[in-house]
C-alpha cells in the first residue's frame, strides 16, 4: 500500500508542541493559532457531519476544514472565486505586472514590525506608480492598480515584495479620456525605483521615527529592486497571483520527507528553473513557515486608483467605453510552474453526500460542532435519516 503523502500538518503534529514549548512564551497569538488550526484541519477535532446510506446500510464521517488562511489545505476554492470576481473587474486593455521588493537590509526590522512595513510597502508602491502615471511623458492620467503582498522566497526565505497589476494606460482627469500606454512599456523602472525608495523613507520617518533611526542612511541612496513586465490582458497574471492570495508559503506536494532530524522539501530556482532540495531542522522549518503568517486582519490584496472601491462607478463607465477584445493567454515570463490547486476549502458537512460504495445520496444523521464528541455508532441513526428526509421533503413543499 502506498504511504500517505506528507503534509505540513504532519510536521505541526510531530513538532508543533516542541516548538511551542521553546518559543510559545513570546510568540504572537496568531502564530499559535496557525499551529493549532493546521494540526486540527480536517480531523475530528474540527467537527463535521455523519452521513448514512440507506442502500448500503453504512455511514461515513466528513470533517470540517479549519478555514485558516495560513493552512495550505484551505483557501483554494476561494482563490477560484476571487479569480472570477477580479477578472471581471479588469479593464479590457493590456496590463503590466510591476514588482517592488523590500531591500535585504530592511527585512530584519520589517520582520518585527510587519504591519507597519507591509502597509508602507504596498501604499508606497502604488503612490510611486501614480506619480509617474501623472507624467504626460509616460501616461498622463490616473492609473488602475491592484496590489498583492507576497512575503516568501521559494526556499521559504523571508523576501517581502508586492506585485502590482497595472492597466496599460490612465484616465485623463480633465476630459475623462483613456490614454493608452505602449504595449511593451509602462513607466521607467529606474526612476520608479528612486521614487519608491524616497516615498518609503519619508513614510517610515513619519510613522516610526525611532525605527527610521535604526536604518543605515546609505540604504536610501542605493538602487531598490523594481521590475516591470507586460502580461497581456492580465488574466494569466491574476492566476499567478491567486497562488499567493489564498495559499501559504509551501504546498504539500513540495514536501519530500520528514525524519527525526530534518524536513526536506523541493523548490524551483526562479532564474535557472532548476529544482533544488533543502533540508531543515524541524524547528527551523516551522520558524520559516510561521514568519509568513500575516498580522491578524491584515489585508494582503488592495486596490488603488481606478481599481479602488471609490472609483468603481467611474470604472464601470470606462469599461463600457472600451472595446472588449477576446481573452488573452499571455503569461508572465517568470511565472510559476505550479498551477492553482482546486482542493475544496469549505466545510464538507453538506445536506447530502455521495456514497463511496454505491454512488447514491447519503443523508446527515448527526452534526458535530468543533471540539464535540464523535459517536462511533449513534443510536437510532436509521430512524434519524428517515426523519431527516421527511423534514427535507416538508421544507421543499
Amino acid at each position: 500500500m502506498k504511504a500517505p503523502a506528507l503534509e505540513v500538518a504532519d510536521v505541526m503534529r510531530n513538532y508543533g508542541g516542541q516548538y511551542l514549548q521553546v518559543h510559545g512564551g513570546h510568540m504572537p497569538v496568531i502564530h499559535r493559532k496557525a499551529i493549532g488550526d493546521i494540526t486540527a484541519c480536517r480531523t475530528p477535532a474540527m467537527g463535521g457531519a455523519m452521513y448514512y446510506c440507506q442502500d448500503c446500510d453504512r455511514w461515513q464521517y466528513s470533517y470540517h476544514s479549519c478555514g485558516n488562511r495560513n493552512c495550505n489545505k484551505c483557501g483554494n476554492e476561494r482563490a477560484q472565486d476571487w479569480l472570477g470576481k477580479t477578472g471581471s473587474l479588469l479593464l479590457a486593455v493590456d496590463h503590466f505586472m510591476v514588482t517592488f521588493t523590500l531591500p535585504g537590509d530592511l527585512r530584519r526590522i520589517a520582520r518585527s514590525h510587519q504591519r507597519l512595513f507591509y502597509g508602507l510597502l504596498m501604499s508606497c508602491a502604488a503612490a510611486s506608480l501614480q506619480t509617474l502615471g501623472w507624467d504626460s511623458r509616460f501616461i498622463g492620467g490616473q492609473l488602475a492598480m491592484m496590489g498583492v503582498l507576497h512575503t516568501w522566497g521559494r526556499d521559504l526565505s523571508y523576501h517581502p515584495h508586492v506585485h502590482m497589476i497595472v492597466a496599460g494606460g490612465g484616465l485623463w482627469k480633465d476630459e475623462g479620456l483613456w490614454l493608452a500606454s505602449r504595449p511593451d512599456f509602462l513607466v521607467p523602472v529606474k526612476a520608479l525605483s528612486v521614487i519608491f525608495a524616497a516615498k518609503f523613507r519619508d513614510g517610515l520617518k513619519k510613522q516610526a521615527p525611532e525605527l527610521f533611526g535604526e536604518v543605515d542612511p546609505s540604504l536610501w541612496r542605493d538602487s531598490w529592486v523594481v521590475h516591470s513586465q507586460p502580461v497581456g490582458k492580465g488574466q494569466a497574471a491574476l492566476k499567478y497571483l491567486a497562488q499567493y492570495v489564498f495559499r501559504p508559503a509551501i504546498s504539500n506536494k513540495r514536501l519530500v520527507s520528514m525524519d527525526g532530524d530534518t524536513i526536506t522539501f523541493r523548490w524551483q530556482h526562479s532564474q535557472t528553473r532548476r529544482w533544488n532540495t533543502t533540508a531543515l531542522d524541524p524547528m527551523e522549518f516551522i520558524r520559516r513557515y510561521l514568519q509568513h503568517v500575516l498580522p491578524r486582519g491584515f489585508v494582503k490584496v488592495r486596490y488603488y486608483g481606478l481599481y479602488g472601491h471609490r472609483h468603481r462607478e467611474r470604472l464601470s463607465l470606462l469599461r463600457q467605453n472600451l472595446t472588449q477584445p477576446a481573452g488573452d493567454s499571455s503569461s508572465p515570463s517568470a511565472g510559476p510552474s505550479e498551477q492553482v490547486e482546486t482542493t475544496p476549502s469549505q466545510p464538507l458537512a453538506l445536506n447530502h453526500a455521495t456514497c463511496r460504495c454505491c454512488g447514491q445520496p447519503m443523508f446527515v444523521v448527526a452534526t458535530i460542532p468543533r471540539g464535540g464528541s464523535w459517536p462511533k455508532a449513534p443510536p437510532g441513526y436509521k430512524a434519524a435519516s428517515r426523519q431527516y428526509q421527511i423534514q427535507q421533503t416538508a421544507n421543499a413543499l
